[in-house]
């Protein structure tokens, strides 16, 4: 629990430092307060998908790992 609390928080800050970053570098292509602004919403974005992102990789390791079992389950089955 703890764990994925931790993995959380940290998909979170890296993904809203890359959206601050994207989002201050095309505000800034029109003005400075531009530039605060969308860093501001980048961040907030970037926040948003590192949220869900974490909880969507350890879904796809479960579909992972349930696809090599029915692969097994198959190889076991031509085998007979």
């Amino acid at each position: 629990m703890v764990k994925d609390r931790l993995e959380r928080m940290l998909s979170r800050a890296r993904y809203a430092a890359i959206g601050a970053a994207i989002g201050g570098f095309v505000g800034g292509l029109i003005s400075k307060n531009a530039a605060s602004s969308g860093a501001a919403l980048g961040a907030l974005a970037g926040a948003a998908i590192g949220e869900r992102r974490p909880s969507a990789e350890s879904r796809l390791e479960e579909l992972k790992a349930r696809g090599e079992e029915n692969v097994r389950g198959l190889r076991s089955e031509q085998a007979e």
